[in-house]
């Protein structure tokens, strides 16, 4: 008989301290939940606030089949940046026959005074730069949004798992 009140103080005691962990657990999840929304909605408005004040917009007609559902849409996400930013891609291919910006620019310091090589270096320039600020500041800090929302969502649910864990477990080991 004191073999049996022994085991059941030692399970209530170690249902309390797994109690007390998962509470833990549940208050560290919906901390860093909140944070990682907080994270996540920051990122995605930034994203959207930027991209909307440089009023950016694909044109009506897109000759690109992968880019056509994009028609006529603003680029304020980050989907859209990167799509905008391949939109970009296709036209600085035809810009100078398939040519990058580095090898117009080692053609272009050969022959200084080639006025076609000139304006084909700065229009790869240009429009390379501007790839590089959609697909760097648009795409990847939207999609970094995007991650920490489903993070924040994924906390959340852990937390509320976690919560009813351990108000179960408290109340079990209320009970004997």
């Amino acid at each position: 008989m004191a073999t049996k009140s022994k085991n059941s103080a030692e399970q209530r005691a170690v249902q309390k301290v797994f109690a007390i962990i998962t509470a833990v657990v549940a208050v560290v999840a919906i901390v860093f939940a909140g944070l990682a929304w907080w994270g996540g909605t920051y990122a995605t408005n930034m994203v959207r606030d930027e991209l909307s004040a440089q009023n950016i917009t694909f044109p009506e007609e897109i000759k690109y089949p992968e880019l056509q559902k994009y028609a006529g849409q603003p680029v304020d996400s980050g989907e859209r940046a990167k799509a905008y930013a391949a939109y970009i891609g296709h036209h600085l291919e035809e810009a100078a026959d398939g040519k990058t910006y580095s090898e117009v620019s080692s053609e272009f310091q050969k022959d200084k005074t080639n006025t076609e090589l000139a304006a084909q270096r700065q229009q790869l320039f240009m429009g390379e730069t501007l790839r590089g600020i959609l697909l760097g500041t648009g795409f990847a800090y939207g999609l970094i949004g995007q991650i920490a929302l489903t993070a924040a969502v994924v906390l959340a649910l852990v937390a509320v798992l976690a919560a009813v864990s351990s108000v179960v477990l408290f109340q079990s080991v209320r009970r004997k």
